[in-house]
């Protein structure tokens, strides 16, 4: 024990000694109150320091102090409660039992504040980039890794400090010493339940890392698009065409495939099938594909084209592509091609208009064939 503790100790007894008539939860309580009230005040005059000191500071010092005021307030009113209980004259027992208490909270809020400030660090990284802007893949990327890095670090600092705090507790202690050292039923079970959060912490690691998806992505999950709306530590949010949501776990990303349209860049190519006639006239066709296209705002204004992709017994299978700008546009600017491509068949270019035809000659004979039949019977 420090040597001004004592002396305040003996400082303490001594004037107890003077005025021996007031009980002893008296002296404790005015004792616990007066070191309240002196942390109270030191925290108020530190704290009014530091924030003139931030004046002159960026923003991230400035939110990081008012985030971790409250966690620091905290501690250091716990660290006051923690010299009066030690001055004061409570007995032996009473005193390491709340000693330890508050040695647990400390532990605790110190985890607490750490945790926030990575959090104030992560939020001032994350206004300096712009995902509003589609092409901007690098802020996106930037955006994901800060995310999912401080909520992996997040859980990390609260599990140590976590584990510092049971470790000052004797029973806690050896009950988890024990645990580890043993290979028994208790150890195996303990070991299956944490692996898969110990799975999606390794895998929140890889996706931040390695960057598989991020924040906005274009995916198709379990055959259904949508884009990657949040990324925790355990798992992923995707916000469906349809506005549903579909959660999925982060090693989903790395244990299954799945489509990222969005990737290596926005841009997606478009393309648009239509069934239509042998004597369809292609170049009218892909004249007026180029002609919907090019009025379009959902065009990016590179690729254009229409081929004859297929042939079945009966028609001609045409592919209609154009790019688009991001998975949005190319969705709209598929719709509008076979809208306006149908109509265009439908009033302007009917013999494009798929149509089944029938051999007359085959027909008539067929019918006078069967007219014999019956008139020999």
């Amino acid at each position: 024990m420090p040597q001004f503790v004592i002396d305040l100790t003996n400082e303490v007894f001594r004037l107890w000694n003077q005025f021996n008539w007031l009980p002893k939860w008296a002296v404790i309580s005015i004792i616990v109150v007066v070191f309240t009230l002196i942390g109270w005040t030191a925290n108020y005059m530190v704290f009014a320091i530091l924030r003139l000191i931030a004046r002159k500071r960026d923003q991230f010092w400035q939110r990081a102090l008012e985030r971790a005021r409250i966690q620091l307030g905290t501690m250091v009113m716990i660290m006051a409660m923690g010299l009066a209980v030690t001055v004061s004259p409570l007995s032996v027992e009473m005193s390491i039992l709340v000693r330890r208490t508050l040695l647990v909270a400390f532990l605790l809020a110190m985890g607490w504040t750490l945790a926030s400030l990575v959090g104030t660090g992560a939020q001032a990284q994350l206004k300096r980039y712009d995902t509003e802007d589609d092409a901007n893949t690098h802020a996106r990327k930037r955006v994901t890794q800060t995310r999912i890095l401080r909520r992996v670090l997040q859980v990390l600092i609260m599990l140590v400090f976590a584990g510092l705090a049971l470790l000052t507790i004797p029973g806690v202690r050896q009950w988890g010493l024990s645990l580890l050292a043993s290979a028994g039923v208790v150890g195996i079970v303990a070991g299956l339940a944490l692996q898969p959060f110990l799975a999606n912490l390794i895998a929140g690691i890889q996706i931040a890392t390695a960057q598989p998806i991020r924040i906005d992505d274009a995916v198709v999950v379990e055959g259904q698009w949508g884009r990657v709306e949040e990324i925790t530590s355990t798992y992923v949010v995707v916000k469906l065409w349809d506005w549903r949501r579909i959660v999925v776990p982060l090693t989903y990303f790395i244990q299954t495939p799945f489509e990222n349209w969005t990737r290596m860049d926005t841009r997606l190519l478009a393309p648009a099938f239509l069934w239509v006639d042998y004597e369809a006239p292609i170049d009218r066709l892909r004249t007026k594909l180029e002609e919907i296209v090019q009025q379009s705002i959902h065009w990016d204004g590179d690729v254009v084209s229409l081929v004859v992709f297929d042939i079945t017994e009966r028609t001609a299978k045409v592919r209609c592509t154009a790019s688009a700008r991001n998975a949005s546009s190319a969705f709209d600017l598929k719709c509008e091609i076979r809208e306006k491509m149908l109509a265009f068949m439908r009033d302007e270019c009917p013999e494009a208009l798929p149509r089944d035809r029938v051999d007359l000659d085959q027909v008539e004979t067929k019918s006078r064939t069967g007219r014999s039949v019956d008139l020999a019977g």
